[in-house]
């Protein structure tokens, strides 16, 4: 099913109960005099609408940016809402960055953000997200209204990572990996930190699972560097010594939850890895982001000896 029937057929199953809102209640400044009939979720459902019939929200794939980066520009001028604010989610970016990147686009306060990120229900997280907004607000481009409320513009995040999860199967193919959604979403999380091409995701989330199976520490400095609040390629020796729960070089198993938001490709990624033996991989080329991958220590060594020469 597509995404456009997906939410022909959501708005279709709550029309019995009463007529849902246009997109255009939740994308253009509202009647203040009207009472508002539905809470955030609904709004954020009538946005997601608009996205999937290519009106006024625009979602576009954006893996040329670097992970954690976000911006914002114009939609397009003859389909943009008056006085639109538009908005820019890019893969991988975390939600404290995210709330930055919203304060300064709608003047709204930061703490405005994390306040409505508290309130998971009204934001219509999934339940397997234990109430944390962190690796749920979708990637994408967005449109709103000046006057559309914290919780609006974050419900619509994650409305459109609801979109994304059911468009890729995450509950069942979760199951069938054996893993739980929010393992999958985790692991997605991380393949989009550490993978610096798209074609690299699949066999990354394929050293995961394996480094997971055969229980090892997974050993990733991304998750090192989240858990310290830093941002950057690679974690330093003290870094490394670090207590935190997200420090997976002295901890087993996956972090706590997902260490960024990650785009469908990381989810698809996480959920089927490309089939391969490999336990290690190694950035030879980071100039080009070319990442080469080994399935023993000796083959691990001799990338490391590569890129110990291109770096001299």
């Amino acid at each position: 099913m597509n995404l456009e029937n997906l939410l022909r057929e959501t708005l279709s199953d709550m029309a019995d109960e009463e007529r849902p809102p246009t997109p255009g209640r939740f994308l253009v400044a509202h009647d203040r005099s009207r009472p508002r009939r539905r809470g955030v979720a609904l709004v954020a459902a009538s946005a997601v609408a608009a996205l999937a019939v290519g009106s006024v929200v625009v979602v576009q794939g954006m893996s040329s940016r670097a992970p954690g980066e976000a911006v914002a520009g114009p939609l397009n001028a003859a389909s943009e809402a008056p006085r639109a604010v538009t908005v820019t989610v890019v893969e991988g970016v975390r939600v404290a960055r995210l709330f930055e990147m919203l304060s300064s686009r709608t003047g709204r306060p930061v703490a405005e953000f994390e306040k409505a990120a508290k309130d998971g229900s009204a934001l219509g997280l999934p339940s397997y997200a234990r109430g944390r907004l962190e690796g749920f607000a979708f990637p994408g481009r967005y449109a709103f209204a000046p006057t559309a409320s914290a919780g609006e513009i974050l419900g619509a995040m994650v409305a459109g990572f609801g979109v994304a999860a059911d468009g890729a199967g995450l509950v069942e193919g979760a199951r069938r990996a054996g893993r739980t959604p929010l393992e999958i979403v985790t692991i997605a999380s991380i393949v989009q930190a550490e993978a610096g091409r798209d074609e690299d995701m699949p066999k990354i989330a394929r050293v995961i699972h394996n480094r997971l199976n055969r229980k090892m520490f997974l050993q990733m400095d991304s998750t090192v560097l989240y858990g310290l609040g830093k941002y950057g390629a690679r974690a330093g020796r003290e870094d490394l010594r670090s207590r935190s729960p997200y420090n997976t070089y002295r901890r087993a198993g996956l972090p706590p939850g997902p260490i960024g938001n990650p785009g469908e490709k990381a989810i698809r990624a996480a959920l089927k890895p490309a089939s391969g033996p490999w336990l290690y991989y190694v950035t030879t080329d980071p100039k080009n982001g070319i990442t080469k991958f080994a399935s023993s220590e000796a083959e691990y060594a001799e990338l490391v000896e590569e890129l110990r020469r291109k770096k001299h």
